[in-house]
């Protein structure tokens, strides 16, 4: 049966593209809430994007009127059956058990009916409503999207299916009312998927949670931006497949056991932008509606135009061209009309000519769902959801930095091409910010900095470069990763809602750019223990299921530490402050050092067992790497040129 929580008309509702509903709060300072607009009658604003969003809030808002009453239902109310068969009115999924992990699975559930054709650029829809539907095996995963890599020098074509819109979930045998995790991938709005298993995080938690895993449009089919996009369908369209899966757990998780009023929503890199802007849909209206906690992991900022800005515009009309069709004027009717392989072939030839390291399409101010520029906003601390937990990698930039910048000119050369917008004056008061002027020497220090000593911190040394290499990379990864994980710590702290956040850094060697996720999802990698990787999974674990990610002595130091109890701050880890911030250093000491070449070529050294032993500790995060804090302040007042 349907979730008795939804009523046919709800179901029927959301399966609809069009206009359905109130129009959505717009940016101001007394937007209406989501609660407040449930009551209106649909309209129509002529804005499909504004339509639509509004629709997701109208009907979540009378999900959570009509699931009032289980407020007091029983704690068998939300549960399984015992045939794993869940019923969405549009299908039925039968999961299986896996013998090895313990959980039930469910992979390749269908959330939205793919908008392909001409609809193409339109918002998701759930499918309609169907009598007697068969039960389809969720024993495999859906097609992956139509994705491309970054924009760096012979990078494979990778080919994906358009109807891709695809979810996954895993949950403890007989779950019932269990908190929930929604992982969205990363990959820089361009690349990846939902495949990642979650059985190794739910396990270091005593089963005490379920997850969820979503895809989304990606690339050009998701995120091809201009005014004529806005005008004949939506921008953002892959953060809006993000909402319908968001709006689908709160209809359908009931029946897999998990509790629609306490879900955490997480991702990394591009998943972690994208909680970001989760945190900021609306104009930060709409509360708890869809989610009451969040977790971003690297928060992936690179720039936020206009939908009609020029660089969008541009990146349209050279995919425009690349596919065939004209390179100005109306072009959307011919787009539409391309088969899908002419379109990804377009895709992956526009993206190869966006700078170095990034993707051709991102989200852009939509004025439905995206209303202001991101650093803005934070710094207004209007933001949804309740609680935050933010963190970043040591080493964030190496990997979308080219290594060839040895002198300041090769330096001032790169950040022009990485920040077109800025003038030379803005681009002088970078460098002024990360004071070194060594030209990089590959003879010269190479070394992990603790975060805290003088001079040597990650302006100017770490295991992958020095000199003006480093300070290029230090420049990216606070810019683009670092700093706008402490603006979303301080957005949710000091408000006037009652909201609070925890700030960590992963600094375990090296730690690049997602390495991280290896240690809380699994496989892990040689240098990340056993003990490490538990400590990181119950501080994930522990936030989903309290809200409080601090974790034991025992935990953080290991068990098998010389005194396992040893203070370390980590059960004591303190909320975000403006006035006194605070961080989690997640690290490691001692190990069998081991040489291990990055990507790009460089060779550092990591460390692996026997000898690791876990280094975790609370350590202040403004005078944290010569004083991050400030450097963070400064591109918070730059970012609205970048813009960001």
């Amino acid at each position: 049966m349907v979730s008795k929580w939804v009523t046919a008309s709800l179901a029927a509702a959301w399966a609809v593209t069009g206009v359905l509903a109130t129009p959505a709060p717009q940016a101001t300072d007394s937007s209406p809430s989501s609660t407040g607009s449930a009551d209106a009658a649909p309209t129509d604003t002529g804005d499909i994007a504004t339509d639509f969003v509004s629709s997701l809030i109208y009907n979540a808002t009378q999900l959570d009127e009509e699931a009032a009453p289980a407020n007091k239902r029983t704690s068998s109310s939300c549960g399984q059956s015992q045939s794993l068969v869940v019923d969405l009115g549009y299908a039925k999924y039968q999961g299986y058990s896996n013998a090895t992990t313990g959980l039930n699975y469910w992979r390749g559930i269908r959330y939205a009916q793919a908008p392909t054709g001409n609809l193409r650029w339109q918002p998701p829809h759930l499918p309609a409503n169907q009598n007697n539907t068969p039960v389809t095996q969720a024993n495999g995963f859906g097609p992956i999207c139509p994705q491309t890599l970054p924009s760096v020098p012979n990078v494979p074509f990778i080919p994906g299916n358009e109807d891709c819109l695809f979810l996954n979930v895993y949950a403890p045998p007989n779950a019932q009312n269990l908190p929930v995790l929604v992982w969205i991938h990363g990959g820089g709005y361009g690349y990846g998927d939902g495949t990642q298993d979650m059985a190794e995080i739910i396990n270091a938690n005593n089963k005490g949670f379920i997850a969820v895993t979503i895809q989304y449009r990606l690339g050009a089919f998701g995120f091809l931006s201009s005014a004529e996009v806005k005008k004949r369908g939506v921008v953002n369209a892959g953060i809006l497949d993000q909402a319908l899966a968001l709006a689908w757990v709160k209809q359908f998780i009931c029946q897999f056991g998990g509790d629609a009023a306490s879900v955490t929503i997480s991702g990394e890199s591009a998943g972690g932008g994208s909680v970001m802007y989760h945190d900021l849909a609306v104009n930060g209206s709409l509360g708890t509606l869809f989610f009451d906690q969040s977790i971003a992991a690297s928060p992936y900022l690179p720039f936020q135009y206009s939908y009609d800005d020029a660089k969008p515009t541009q990146f349209y009309y050279s995919f425009s061209q690349a596919a065939g069709c004209n390179s100005s004027g109306a072009v959307f009717d011919c787009l539409v009309g391309k088969d899908t392989n002419t379109l990804q072939q377009a895709n992956y030839a526009t993206t190869q000519t966006a700078t170095y390291g990034y993707w051709a399409f991102c989200p852009v101010t939509d004025n439905a769902y995206i209303i202001n520029l991101a650093s803005q906003q934070l710094g207004s601390k209007k933001v949804n959801g309740e609680k935050l937990l933010v963190g970043h990698n040591a080493n964030e930039g190496p990997l979308f930095v080219p290594p060839t910048i040895t002198t300041q000119d090769d330096l001032v050369g790169w950040l022009h091409a990485e920040f077109p917008n800025l003038s030379d004056a803005q681009i002088n008061s970078i460098l002024a910010q990360n004071p070194n002027s060594a030209n990089t020497d590959p003879n010269g220090p190479r070394f992990e900095t603790d975060g805290l000593s003088s001079p040597w911190n990650a302006v100017n040394v770490s295991q992958d470069a020095n000199g003006q290499q480093q300070r290029a990379n230090n420049i990216y990864a606070e810019a683009t990763f670092v700093c706008p994980s402490y603006w979303m710590a301080s957005a949710f702290s000091g408000g006037q809602q009652q909201q609070s956040a925890w700030l960590y850094q992963y600094s375990v060697p090296f730690a690049w750019h997602t390495t991280d996720v290896a240690t809380y999802f699994g496989p892990q990698t040689p240098n990340q223990s056993e003990e490490f990787a538990l400590a990181f999974q119950q501080v994930w674990g522990n936030f989903v299921v309290s809200g409080n990610p601090s974790i034991r002595s025992s935990v953080a130091n290991g068990a098998s530490s010389a005194n396992p109890t040893a203070v370390n701050g980590a059960p004591s880890w303190p909320a975000w402050t403006d006035n006194s911030p605070k961080q989690l250093n997640l690290n490691s000491t001692g190990g069998t050092p081991y040489q291990f070449t990055t990507q790009w070529g460089v060779t550092v050294t990591q460390f692996q067992q026997p000898g690791l032993q876990n280094a975790i500790s609370v350590v202040p995060a403004d005078t944290w790497e010569g004083g991050r804090g400030a450097r963070c302040a400064f591109y918070k007042g730059l970012a609205p040129s970048i813009p960001a």
